[in-house]
């Protein structure tokens, strides 16, 4: 009967002749309360401009399409750092609405003046990329590095003036490590840095901003099999030198004016069996404390320096 419903908000009106009726439940009173600000027209969807926004967003993508050799450079720090140093890079993505400050400013300045495409997209596009959202609005795209062959590395060393020096790296895993050695190779006058194709760090966007764009200037070549490679290279005439904590001699007493080749483990393995057995002389560094060992990027710079001391003299 009208009037006698047990559902919660079933009322009878009165002075009218209707039956019951369902409150709303709360739902208008919720409708009137505030929402916040209104975003910006690009940042909704349905907005014309966003929907401009968006489909510039997806030409962007297409030009610039992320493969998995594709590195992105996120942080305005970062970013600015790697503009500064010279590394290639293909796109600039900055975030709409983001606030500007000068490394902002240094960034899109450096990348008009070089040509780089510089793309405004939504925020949550450079959310997608950076799982832990730390862009702070902008992101470098970096692209594939373009290794040398061990063979053309060899060949452009020995048309060099001085006697080749080269390093190979054994077990590096840290793309900062690699940054650095090659930064140590390019301040105490070395030719290259080989590297192996398998287990080993590549030349990614941190190796380019720890390399502070050396990697620019000395080339980084693969080695399909680095013992190989190696054999190839004594076969050649190049002296092999490993760097290991457990050498049979010091720094100073090998012969750094001839060809000669460095080979650096990492701290944790060191220097692997065969790369072992291919070398021709195993060196340490004489350490005066009780350290035991250094970072594999600053031992390389510690015997390359001491290599350089020796061609200077």
């Amino acid at each position: 009967m009208a009037g006698n419903s047990q559902r919660r908000g079933a009322v009878r009106k009165a002075g009218t002749k209707k039956g019951p009726t369902v409150g709303s439940g709360g739902v208008r009173r919720r409708g009137l309360e505030g929402r916040g600000a209104t975003p910006p027209a690009h940042e909704r969807p349905h907005h014309p401009a966003g929907k401009r926004a968006a489909k510039a967003a997806r030409q962007a993508q297409g030009r610039h399409k992320k493969t998995d050799d594709t590195e992105v450079v996120l942080g305005r720090n970062p970013v600015v750092e790697c503009l500064r140093a010279g590394v290639p890079a293909t796109a600039l993505y900055v975030a709409l609405g983001t606030d500007a400050d000068e490394r902002l400013t240094e960034s899109v300045q450096m990348a008009a003046d070089r040509g780089i495409s510089i793309l405004e997209v939504p925020r949550h596009d450079l959310d997608r990329i950076a799982a832990n959202g730390m862009h702070q609005g902008i992101a470098l795209q970096v692209p594939p590095y373009d290794y040398a062959h061990p063979e053309d590395l060899l060949r452009q060393a020995k048309a060099d003036g001085a006697g080749p020096l080269l390093v190979a790296l054994d077990n590096i895993s840290d793309p900062r490590n690699l940054g650095a050695i090659v930064r140590s190779v390019a301040a105490f006058g070395g030719h290259g840095v080989v590297i192996p194709q398998r287990r080993s760090a590549s030349v990614t966007a941190v190796a380019w901003r720890t390399s502070a764009g050396a990697a620019a200037r000395i080339p980084v070549a693969r080695a399909t099999n680095l013992n190989r490679t190696l054999k190839q290279w004594a076969d050649a005439g190049l002296q092999i030198v490993g760097l290991d904590a457990g050498g049979d001699a010091t720094i100073d007493q090998i012969d750094g004016e001839g060809p000669i080749v460095i080979v650096v483990g990492s701290e944790g393995k060191g220097l692997s069996r065969l790369v072992r057995e291919n070398c021709d002389h195993i060196v340490s560094i004489p350490m005066a404390g009780p350290t035991e060992s250094l970072n594999a990027s600053v031992a390389a710079g510690v015997v390359l320096a001491e290599v350089a001391r020796q061609r200077r003299g």
